[in-house]
């Protein structure tokens, strides 16, 4: 992007606030434009400020943080919103996936992987931060997989389900690029190959139906 992201933060503890805004406009690409308190807030603004990039807590007072999303992707169907959890938000991660959130990342993360998934989300594409990606993704593990055959019209070719299983691990375009010595064109090919064939809006959801159908190790 030629802009700076502009970023806006909701999270009810102002400290958090402070220092994730520190973090990130150490990066000379990153432009933190408003900061909400609660949902309720970050509704209000953000038609205002117009956002790239939402950073959104969960847990907050008025509307928690998988509401707000909603409502943000209800009223603006391309808003990119991250979501910033803990471990003990677990059962909010599929309610946050189902409302539209583009991300999900664990507030551990180090300023450089928080400023990496802001920019990669910001580019379109939907992540899960590696720790979370393996919580979500031990919720299928005791699941009986359905016959993929008999839930994809077409099935995955041997290198969709390996840029697949890269996805669940974390990695964006770029790494899968360089792991597998392919084209950054060429994994976004495959990407939208795989959407289409799981019949997903995100490379998220795409993991998660891909698991459930016991298609990833």
């Amino acid at each position: 992007m030629s802009e700076p992201i502009r970023i806006l933060l909701v999270d009810d503890q102002r400290l958090m606030r402070d220092g994730l805004r520190t973090l990130l406009e150490l990066e000379p690409d990153l432009d933190v434009v408003g900061e909400a308190s609660n949902g309720q807030e970050a509704v209000q603004i953000y038609a205002d400020l117009q956002p790239n990039v939402v950073l959104m807590d969960i847990r907050m007072p008025v509307m928690n943080g998988v509401e707000a999303t909603e409502r943000l992707c209800q009223d603006w169907p391309d808003a990119k919103i991250i979501i910033l959890t803990t471990f003990d938000d677990d059962e909010y991660v599929f309610d946050g996936i189902r409302a539209g959130a583009k991300g999900y990342l664990l507030k551990d993360v180090s300023g450089e992987e928080l400023a990496t998934a802001v920019r990669a989300v910001a580019g379109g594409s939907a992540l899960l931060g590696p720790s979370v990606a393996q919580r979500v993704l031990a919720q299928f593990a005791g699941l009986a997989p359905a016959r993929p055959e008999a839930v994809l019209p077409e099935p995955l070719s041997d290198r969709e389900l390996e840029i697949l299983q890269l996805i669940a691990e974390g990695l964006s375009n770029p790494e899968i690029a360089a792991r597998l010595f392919l084209a950054e064109g060429t994994v976004k090919n495959y990407v939208s190959n795989i959407l289409q064939k799981t019949n997903t809006r995100d490379r998220t959801q795409a993991v998660l139906k891909a698991q459930s159908l016991g298609l990833l190790a």
